[in-house]
């Protein structure tokens, strides 16, 4: 499945997601936001992909928000700037609900919307000369609660401020220092490393994957909030699972397991 400015491709277990903008350092239109949409929808229902991993296109970066050269087509009325807004908060919303492990392979920039893009996913894998901004404050822009809460709970509150106060660009090793990113790779390694991890998540057992994903967002809730009947309810269903036994036996037997995710 592809679009002009968006590629999907499935390899083995993961699902890779592309934006495909190069001249534009990957900046996003609304046809692309909407074209993601569709790929996101298609990797959450095909129980052969297990990851879904994140990249831009083009080497420079991985994504740099929005589409400047598509505003007078798409924002040139109160109307459509509503449209616009509403259509990325679905897809940042839909990213970050994903039952399946997400991975954010990250070369060059990440600016904007590039950012609240990958805090929408589970893990970000960096290279090293990685460069992360909000300018927010640059532009006098406003940033919304759900972008700003997903933000905080990566890095923390005092973080955040830090990142909006200063306008600034980070370096990958300030951002692996404030949690920003998982882990910092020199740059030819990169797609290797992510494709080792992603194989790793997918030969994992699902059911444990995808409950740990879920009760971790659980416990991101205030107490009087959390759902600890699901919590419970995923952690019986991985202990009743065949999987549960074919961990067991592939322990055993020493040899590694098969997972079916059921």
């Amino acid at each position: 499945m592809s679009t002009d400015k968006m590629i999907a491709r499935k390899e083995g277990n993961a699902g890779w997601m592309v934006f495909n903008n190069p001249e534009r350092h990957n900046a996003v239109s609304l046809e692309m936001w909407q074209a993601a949409r569709r790929i996101l929808d298609d990797f959450e229902r095909d129980p052969a992909v297990r990851v879904i991993v994140l990249a831009g296109a083009g080497g420079k970066a991985f994504v740099s928000g929005a589409d400047i050269s598509k505003f007078e087509s798409e924002r040139a009325s109160e109307q459509a700037v509503k449209e616009y807004n509403a259509t990325t908060d679905r897809l940042y919303a839909r990213l970050h609900a994903l039952s399946k492990p997400t991975i954010a392979m990250i070369r060059g920039y990440c600016v904007g919307g590039g950012v609240a893009l990958a805090v929408c996913c589970d893990l970000r894998v960096a290279a090293e000369g990685s460069r992360f901004a909000i300018p927010a404050a640059k532009l006098g822009l406003g940033y919304r609660l759900p972008g700003l809460q997903r933000l905080i709970e990566v890095v923390g509150p005092s973080f955040a401020k830090e990142i909006f106060f200063t306008a600034r660009q980070f370096t990958a090793a300030e951002a692996a220092g404030m949690g920003l990113v998982n882990r910092v790779v020199p740059e030819a390694e990169l797609e290797g490393y992510v494709k080792g991890y992603a194989d790793t998540i997918a030969g994992n057992a699902p059911l444990t994957v995808t409950s740990i994903k879920r009760i971790v967002g659980e416990a991101l809730k205030e107490p009087a909030q959390r759902d600890v009947a699901l919590c419970d309810r995923l952690v019986a269903d991985c202990f009743a699972s065949q999987d549960y036994i074919e961990g067991r036996r592939a322990f055993m037997e020493k040899r590694k397991p098969v997972f079916a995710g059921r």
